[in-house]
């Protein structure tokens, strides 16, 4: 008897035992209709294999119960689940950290997105890219790209091109830097079919237009004479040439230009080398150009003023050249078109543009205070006759000067914040008056004529010399030369 009991004793210690063998328990848990409690059993004994399984079930069950009890083993990939069950829960952050540091690379990537840490966030996205998820390698060359690093973006970009249409796009456009037109023109066409907005007006821009160099720039034939100013824009790179080009097509649908005498051509992609160009041109803290190269196409195209885009700086009017840049919008184009037809600023002025405008007879948009009443009282009676009974209103533009200055509306005009976008209908009278008026305007020759007098090549500068007296139809004389003072152009945008 007592073998008998020692024998059956034996036999329920071994059944004990086989039903918590980890291979007994993966075996039963795959009939099983909840398999959670023997996978947990499993990979309490430390089966990898069981983590797995009772994770992606408890994923899919969204059970928050099994996949905490697996976090407390800390299995990353519990973590991450865990996290995007649970949401803004105040333990999410913890789960994110957790799964990131586990190498679950969509945590990784989550991770970094959420710190404002640049050196932490680009050391997340390379782990996440480092394990070969697309999004986080998109991610990083877009981190790059941001940072003005396109060299650290390129391999990404690379990698990511056939499954994100940014990513072509992208890469496209450092092929199309680096003077591989037929390659980037791949990529470019493979992103625009892929619905990329961008690359879609980039592959038309492609098909319209054609750099030139500066001499090259083939003549325009004018038959229009009712154009007052005939305005060029050039472009210096496929960025500026899209900008370009985008400008020349709002202006065409604006209606609240279209009564003036303003005709914009379609813009001249010009070769990457055709100018010299800097965002602080001179020291002066504005975006400049050397115009001389453009004396060609001034004269075979019969322009009055030009238009310049290049990659960055501030926005100006120089003596008939209007520079901008890549992020300056339409409004402020059209803000600085006024100057062209002499308008003033009317937000402060800085100090030396306040001297030189502030009791001006010559700003068709401000009167000043007078001695006994307003001045000049011709602007003010100009302003009454254009439309009777037009209101005076303070204007900021001599803030910082001891001259109080006024306008003819009580509206924040585009003079003053050019994305109000308000040109009431007395400025637009004006604005035509204006360009009825040569002597009101300064065309590009005037800048033609100092750049190149100042670069000491006489006869050319006396060539534009007398193209500027013959546009004022003064027939001679030698205008004063004006510079631009300081804040005589659009401030940055606030």
């Amino acid at each position: 008897m007592r073998g008998f009991i020692v024998a059956l004793l034996a036999i329920l210690l071994v059944g004990s035992d086989s039903g918590r063998d980890t291979r007994q328990l993966l075996h039963n848990a795959e009939s099983a209709s909840n398999p959670a409690s023997l996978l947990w059993l499993a990979a309490s004994n430390g089966s990898g294999v069981a983590e797995d399984r009772l994770v992606a079930w408890a994923t899919m069950q969204g059970s928050a119960f099994w996949l905490n009890k697996l976090v407390a083993l800390d299995n990353a990939d519990a973590a991450w689940a865990l996290y995007q069950l649970v949401g803004d829960d105040a333990k999410s952050d913890r789960l994110m950290s957790l799964a990131a540091i586990g190498n679950v690379p969509e945590a990784q990537l989550a991770f970094a997105m959420t710190t404002d840490d640049p050196v932490k966030r680009e050391t997340w996205l390379k782990r996440a890219a480092g394990q070969g998820y697309l999004p986080g390698q998109a991610a990083l060359a877009d981190w790059y790209l941001l940072h003005a690093q396109p060299e650290e973006a390129r391999p990404w970009l690379r990698v990511t091109a056939n499954d994100y249409p940014q990513s072509a796009f992208q890469y496209g456009r450092l092929l199309w830097a680096d003077g591989k037109r037929k390659a980037a023109g791949k990529w470019i066409a493979q992103a625009a079919d892929s619905g990329h907005e961008m690359a879609g007006k980039v592959r038309r821009i492609l098909s319209t237009y054609s750099p030139y160099s500066a001499a090259s720039v083939p003549a325009k034939a004018r038959t229009d004479e009712s154009c007052s100013q005939k305005i060029g824009l050039f472009a210096t790179s496929l960025s500026t040439i899209v900008k370009a080009d985008e400008i020349v097509t709002e202006f065409r649908k604006d209606k609240r230009l279209q009564s003036l005498a303003i005709c914009l051509d379609a813009p001249v992609w010009l070769t990457d080398d055709s100018l010299n160009c800097g965002g602080d041109w001179k020291g002066q803290g504005r975006l400049g150009c050397d115009v001389r190269p453009l004396a060609n196409a001034v004269e075979k195209r019969g322009l009055t003023h030009a238009v310049i885009i290049a990659e960055q700086g501030k926005a100006n009017v120089n003596n008939g050249v209007m520079f901008l840049d890549l992020i300056d919008s339409y409004a402020v184009f059209v803000h600085e078109l006024a100057h062209f037809a002499g308008f003033v600023d009317e937000y402060a002025l800085g100090k030396n543009a306040a001297k030189r405008y502030c009791g001006s007879e010559d700003a068709p948009n401000l009167i000043f205070d007078g001695k006994i009443t307003y001045s000049p009282l011709s602007t003010l009676d100009n302003w009454q006759a254009l439309q009777p009974g037009v209101g005076i209103w303070p204007a900021q533009s001599c803030a910082r000067s001891d001259i109080r200055a006024y306008k003819p509306s009580g509206h924040i005009t585009f003079l003053e914040h050019h994305d109000s976008g308000d040109i009431p209908p007395i400025y637009m009278a004006l604005w035509r008056q204006q360009l009825s008026r040569p002597e009101a305007q300064r065309p590009v020759f005037m800048n033609m004529f100092q750049s190149f007098q100042k670069a000491g090549q006489t006869r050319k500068a006396g060539k534009w010399l007398d193209k500027y007296n013959a546009f004022l139809g003064a027939g001679k004389g030698d205008p004063e030369e004006t510079v631009p003072e300081e804040d005589d152009e659009e401030p940055l945008p606030f």
